[in-house]
């Protein structure tokens, strides 16, 4: 700048939809992609999505709030998704350790009171498609708003207080109405000592979030390898997690031939290789925003794609499949367009 250059124009102010629009996009993308892409809420009862902005949306943005204060990176976000899984499977609906609402005549990797396989599969997807896919994506639709707050104080009590009014509805319209009025099945009523235990777990999967070292630039860790191309990722990451969305299946017994050990062992090995690689890739130098799309665009489609497979198996009303279709459609062009964005971006 030359010194006869006038003084520098001061910032215009953010705009409204600048301010409040990562927290409002994050509310809908976390129920939008973990349950109407995937395909759990489907057109015919669409109407469930509010209670599900209520829980999942509020809860995926106050993860997102506390781990950017804390100054984490995206381990904390998972491990804080963890958190939220088990307060969802053990407190909130119960689903891994009330007895499942299934076709099969008898219960399949229950033990000790817990639905082992359905479980594991949750603490996956929750954590992954609740969680870590909608806040990754989110900052990439925000970028100048990446490293900045969402919330204020005020918006964390609210959303704390949303948060826990559709917990409860979740809690009562599953536990307290659909297993009796629609399953047929007894209230379920949890032992108090898996409460406390489900309790206990959530803090120190938090304390854990928050002990994690600080966050540094991506690509900072000595030795790390380079990142294979942004398609390579995503391929990778659909292939290995497509077959996670429809493990559920293997949780309501739909191969009760299977022994339930080796299919939870081999789900572990599987869920630690995915995050091994992840964790590989975002340590590497030439790590880029359009390599993290490329990792969301794999989860996404992903996600999408498992849940046709638990349609298939499941059974679903032909409004639903026509549903499912033409929101996954959309979602995959939407995506795309996405994508354009963030490579003009780069290149820019």
């Amino acid at each position: 700048m030359h010194a006869s250059d006038p003084s520098p124009t001061p910032p215009r102010p953010a705009s409204h939809w600048q301010r409040i629009g990562p927290s409002v996009t994050l509310l809908l993308l976390s129920p939008i992609i973990s349950e109407v892409l995937y395909g759990a809420t489907r057109l015919s009862v669409i109407f469930v999505l509010i209670p599900e902005i209520m829980t999942w949306g509020c809860a995926a943005l106050l993860i997102r709030e506390y781990v950017w204060r804390w100054k984490k990176r995206w381990p904390s976000l998972l491990l804080m998704g963890l958190a939220l899984a088990v307060a969802e499977e053990c407190i909130i609906q119960q689903t891994s350790i009330a007895p499942l609402v299934s076709s099969a005549q008898h219960a399949y990797g229950r033990a000790w009171g817990v639905n082992w396989i359905y479980l594991l599969w949750a603490l996956g997807y929750e954590s992954v498609w609740v969680v870590l896919v909608p806040v990754q994506l989110t900052a990439l639709l925000f970028p100048h708003r990446r490293d900045q707050c969402w919330l204020r104080t005020r918006g964390l009590v609210i959303a704390g207080v949303v948060f826990v009014i559709g917990a409860f509805m979740a809690w009562y319209s599953w536990t307290q109405q659909a297993r009796v009025i629609i399953f047929h099945l007894p209230p379920y009523t949890p032992p108090p000592l898996y409460l406390l235990v489900a309790a206990a777990v959530i803090l120190l999967l938090i304390v854990a979030a928050y002990a994690l070292p600080v966050r540094a630039p991506e690509g900072s860790l000595a030795g790390s390898q380079s990142t294979p191309s942004p398609w390579v990722v995503a391929l990778v990451i659909c292939v290995l997690g497509t077959p996670w969305g429809a493990f559920a299946l293997l949780g309501f017994g739909s191969v009760p031939t299977i022994p339930f050990v080796p299919v939870l062992a081999a789900g572990c090995a599987w869920a630690s290789l995915t995050f091994f690689l992840v964790r590989r890739w975002t340590s590497s130098p030439n790590w880029r925003d359009f390599h993290r799309f490329a990792l969301v665009l794999g989860g996404v489609l992903a996600c999408m794609l498992g849940g046709f497979v638990v349609f298939k198996v499941g059974g679903a009303l032909r409004v639903d499949w026509i549903g499912k279709l033409v929101m996954n459609v959309a979602a995959a062009a939407w995506l795309l367009s996405v994508g354009r964005s963030v490579a003009h971006r780069e290149r820019g």
